[in-house]
C-alpha cells in the first residue's frame, strides 16, 4: 500500500467511525434528555448535555477529518493534517463548556431540591452505559489502527459519557433508596460527572497541543526509522531523526553520514534507498527529507 492509499484508507475509516458515533450519540442524547425531564433527574439531563456535546464534537471532528484528508497544495505544502489536532483542541474546549454548564446547574439544583427521580431512569442509564462503552471500544480500535489523535480523543469522549452515566446511576439509586432528603444525591452525581469531564478534556488537549507544536510524540516510530536507515548499505550513521505528525500521517527529517569520497550521484542514490526503505516498511510516513553529511572513509558504522 502506497502512502497516498494508506492516507485515503485511514481517512475513510475515521470518517465512517465518526458518523456512527454521531448517530448513536444523537439518539442517546434524545432518550436521556426526555427521560431526565420526565423522570425528574438532573443527573440524567446533565448526561444528555454530555451526549449532545458528543454530537457537536463528533460533527466538528468529521468536518476536520474531511479537511485534514485534503492533499497538499500550494499554500499547504505539508498537507492539511494539523486540522485534526485543532479539532482535538475544539473537542476538549467543548467538554470544558459542558462541564461548566453541568456544574452551574447542579449547584442550583442542590440549593433548590427537586422531586425524587423516577425508577425507570435507571433502566435508561443501563442501556446508555452499555451502548457508550461499546461505542468507545469501537472508535478507539479505529483510532489506534490509523494512529489518529482526534479519533482517539472522540473515543475517550464516549468513555467519559459512559462514566458520567454510571455516576448518574449511582446518584439516582441513592436518591430513590434514601427517599425524602436524599434527592440531591442525583445532583452530586452530576457534579462528579463534571469533574471527570474536565480531567478527560485535559488528556485530550495535551497531546493535541503537542502535535500542533511539533513535539516528539512517537519515540518507538523514531527508533524504527533510524534502524531502517542504518540497514542501508552506505549509511554510516543517522545523526538526526525528527518526526512531525500531520493528522494520521508523519513527515520524517533525517541527517545521514556517508563516506566522504562518494560521488554526488552515489550519495543521492543512498538517500533514495533510505527513503524507499522507510516508506515501504512504514506506510504512515508520508514524506522523508534526507540531508547527507560526509564522514571519513574509515568511520565505523554505529547507532
Amino acid at each position: 500500500m502506497t502512502q497516498i492509499d494508506h492516507h485515503k484508507e485511514s481517512s475513510k475509516k475515521a470518517l465512517k467511525t465518526t458518523l456512527v458515533g454521531i448517530i448513536i450519540s444523537g439518539l442517546l442524547a434524545i432518550i436521556k434528555g426526555l427521560g431526565g425531564i420526565l423522570g425528574n433527574s438532573y443527573a440524567l439531563v446533565a448526561d444528555a448535555i454530555e451526549s449532545t456535546s458528543d454530537v457537536f464534537t463528533s460533527t466538528m471532528m468529521w468536518v476536520g477529518l474531511r479537511w485534514s484528508s485534503k492533499p497538499p497544495d500550494k499554500n499547504h505544502p505539508y498537507g492539511h493534517g494539523k486540522a485534526e489536532a485543532l479539532v482535538s483542541v475544539g473537542i476538549a474546549m467543548a467538554l470544558l463548556f459542558a462541564a461548566y454548564v453541568i456544574t452551574k446547574d447542579s449547584i442550583y439544583h442542590i440549593m433548590e431540591p427537586h422531586k425524587t427521580p423516577a425508577p425507570y431512569t435507571l433502566v435508561i442509564l443501563v442501556v446508555v452505559i452499555i451502548s457508550k462503552e461499546l461505542l468507545y471500544r469501537f472508535v478507539l480500535k479505529t483510532g489506534l489502527e490509523i494512529e489518529s489523535g482526534a479519533v482517539k480523543a472522540d473515543a475517550f469522549h464516549h468513555r467519559s459519557d459512559a462514566i458520567t452515566s454510571a455516576a448518574a446511576f449511582i446518584g439516582i439509586s441513592i436518591a430513590i433508596i434514601g427517599g425524602k432528603g436524599y434527592e440531591t444525591a442525583d445532583d452530586y452525581a452530576a457534579l462528579f460527572a463534571a469533574v471527570f469531564i474536565v480531567i478527560n478534556a485535559y488528556f485530550i488537549i495535551r497531546p493535541a497541543i503537542g502535535e500542533l507544536l511539533d513535539e516528539s510524540l512517537a519515540p518507538e516510530l523514531q527508533s524504527q526509522v533510524k534502524s531502517l536507515a542504518l540497514d542501508i548499505d552506505g549509511v554510516n550513521k543517522v545523526e538526526k531523526c525528527y518526526l512531525r505528525k500531520m493528522g494520521v500521517m508523519y513527515h520524517a527529517d533525517l541527517h545521514i553520514w556517508v563516506t566522504s569520497d562518494l560521488t554526488v550521484h552515489e550519495g543521492h542514490t543512498i538517500a533514495h534507498d533510505v527513503k524507499d526503505a522507510i516508506q515501504k516498511e512504514l506506510p504512515q510516513i508520508l514524506e522523508v527529507m534526507i540531508h547527507v553529511e560526509p564522514t571519513n572513509h574509515d568511520y565505523i558504522k554505529k547507532d
